[in-house]
């Protein structure tokens, strides 16, 4: 289509554009060998190992998890990944649990921690601790929050006569997060209202927003939904990409934060789309860092854990073990003699019933006619609102991919813009009646999706996890706050490429410099840098490796033979006291 001939494969970029052009997917593709994700082996997990036998998914209860605070694997049926490809029979492994080892894009020394499990290190960025974790000084919190995800579950019913205004006037505008560690109740209330005090105009219009009622099931289906991502959708990253879409498309002006001067099309484009990959690459890196190292259980198998324990709230009936599910009345109670669930010959009687979504029984996809709806179930059979071929990621849950991608994404498009709101001050997505659930009918009536701000969408998807019954609320406030760091130092870090602007981390980028660069294998490279005080230079390869340790003299130059290196890209590192920030580095590439 461009005229180029395939045939031209050099990657000396100094012969012409379709040399460069090699060059650059040489080192991407190169870059992606090397980079710690383990590519050419299909990003398999090298040393991590599940602490619990699969949960059998079709069958009741949890009768084989060994420890009720690690990730379980699930044993399916049929298994649709987030990608839409099946595999039968199967059991997925944990996708991406040592991912916190991926080189990142804009996450420094100072955000990292290391950790050590069976001998084997787990990289860690922007650390928020260990979750709540039952048999500890946190049980309680740990089955408050569980539980909660089951009390949200009760809201999947769209003839339940409650209503709610979705639009910004009612929603949004959340303020400042709960504090680590404070009573987060009332952040996540029983009757899950829409958090946010809204917002009283849009500024753009100087109107107010329109009011839309709508039914609370409704809408709670339709949010699990359309921020579930996958297998018919993008993935989570993706769907901000989407969205930043959306915003270019309607965005009248182009300039960077809102200021300066102004941007064609393609460069604003390609700025916004590098600033966006890093903020997602390092939430990701984070993310699953932090799921790798704390191993977080998921809903489905502590509530079903739960379930097996009996319930927690009074030793003075049935089933009390201090492991158990909170009893609350209407919402989760014993089963009676008397009850519909008490099997035929009373085999149930004394357990823990949950007033939830009933889930389905059925794996085809064309269910658009059906509605399971709500009602008592047994909590040893409690399913989320996720399909029979899915039923949960296969990863952890602590800390929640979704509230961390998306508080990052929110930053990023926020500070691109040098606007909080979406333009014209209304982002929207229609939702037609019927027919937009993938796996029951619904919604029952016509409604459109409203974010003034781009936080407010970013809120919107973290609780939708809740409803959709993957995440309890300690994965949820944990990722917004990483989500937030890693949005503002990735753009912070593509604003520095774009502009040449100094801030002090970008500075100390500047201290290392490499000549050539890129540099063929058995060349002598050159280093320097600005250091003031006695360093230390490290080479280190994609995979995390220190294969060159080097003390400098200040202000000393260094040469260093590259013979025996393999192509790809390295980091070259200056370890001085002065490193408040970031430790200095510059990325070599070595043809």
């Amino acid at each position: 289509a461009t005229g180029v001939d395939p045939a031209r494969t050099s990657t000396d970029y100094r012969r012409g554009a379709a040399e460069l052009g090699n060059h650059i997917a040489h080192c991407l593709i190169e870059g992606g060998l090397r980079d710690g994700s383990n590519e050419s082996h299909n990003y398999a997990n090298r040393d991590y190992r599940p602490a619990n036998p699969p949960l059998r998914i079709r069958l009741p209860g949890n009768p084989d998890v060994t420890d009720p605070n690690r990730w379980q694997p699930l044993a399916l049926t049929t298994f649709i990944d987030q990608s839409g490809n099946p595999i039968d029979g199967a059991t997925p492994d944990f996708l991406g649990a040592e991912w916190g080892a991926v080189l990142p894009f804009a996450l420094s020394s100072s955000d990292r921690t290391v950790r050590h499990r069976d001998g084997q290190p787990y990289t860690l960025y922007h650390d928020p601790g260990p979750p709540p974790l039952l048999g500890s000084s946190t049980s309680d919190l740990y089955a408050w929050g569980f539980g909660q995800v089951a009390r949200w579950s009760s809201h999947l019913d769209p003839s339940d006569g409650v209503s709610w205004d979705i639009s910004p006037a009612s929603s949004g505008n959340l303020g400042a997060l709960p504090e680590a560690g404070e009573d987060a109740s009332d952040f996540y209330p029983d009757d899950g209202s829409i958090p946010g005090s809204g917002h009283r105009i849009n500024p753009h219009t100087g109107r107010p927003y329109v009011p839309q009622i709508v039914s609370r099931g409704d809408y709670t289906r339709v949010l699990a939904e359309f921020w579930a991502d996958g297998p018919d959708s993008e993935t989570p990253p993706g769907h901000w990409f989407t969205l930043l879409n959306g915003v270019n498309d309607r965005l009248t002006q182009r300039r960077m934060g809102g200021v300066g001067r102004e941007l064609s099309q393609i460069e604003w484009e390609v700025k916004s789309y590098l600033a966006l990959g890093g903020a997602m690459h390092d939430a990701a890196i984070s993310a699953w860092g932090i799921k790798g190292w704390y191993d977080y259980i998921r809903p489905v198998s502590a509530i079903r854990a739960m379930a097996e324990y009996g319930q927690r709230s009074d030793a003075t009936v049935p089933s009390f073990d201090p492991r158990g599910l909170p009893l609350d009345p209407g919402f989760a109670e014993l089963i009676a003699p008397d009850d519909s669930l008490a099997g035929a010959d009373g085999e149930h009687v004394g357990k823990v019933k949950l007033w939830a979504w009933r889930g389905t029984e059925i794996d085809s996809f064309d269910l658009r006619w059906l509605s399971s709806g709500v009602g008592w179930v047994r909590a040893e059979d409690w399913w989320p609102y996720q399909r029979p071929s899915f039923v949960t990621p296969p990863f952890a849950g602590y800390v929640s991919g979704h509230s961390t991608f998306s508080r990052a994404a929110a930053e990023v498009l926020t500070l691109l813009t040098g606007d909080a709101f979406f333009p014209g001050g209304m982002g929207e997505f229609s939702v037609p009646k019927d027919t937009f659930l993938a796996f029951e009918s619904g919604p029952s009536r016509e409604m459109t999706l409203q974010w003034a701000t781009y936080r407010d969408a970013a809120d919107q998807c973290s609780l939708s996890r809740i409803w959709g019954g993957i995440h309890p609320p300690a994965d949820d406030l944990p990722g917004r706050r990483i989500g937030e760091h890693v949005g503002i130092a990735a753009f912070e870090r593509a604003a520095g490429l774009f502009e040449g602007a100094r801030t002090a981390s970008e500075a100390k980028l500047d201290a290392v410099r490499v000549h050539p660069n890129p540099v063929r294998s058995g060349e002598v490279v050159v280093v320097s840098s600005d250091a003031r005080a006695p360093a230390t230079l490290q080479i280190v390869d994609a995979l995390g490796r220190v294969i060159l340790t080097r003390s400098l003299r200040p202000a000393e130059v260094a040469l260093l033979s590259t013979s025996g290196w393999a192509s790809g890209l390295y980091v070259a590192r200056l370890q001085t006291s002065q490193a408040d920030h970031a430790e200095p580095f510059i990325v070599l590439t070595v043809d």
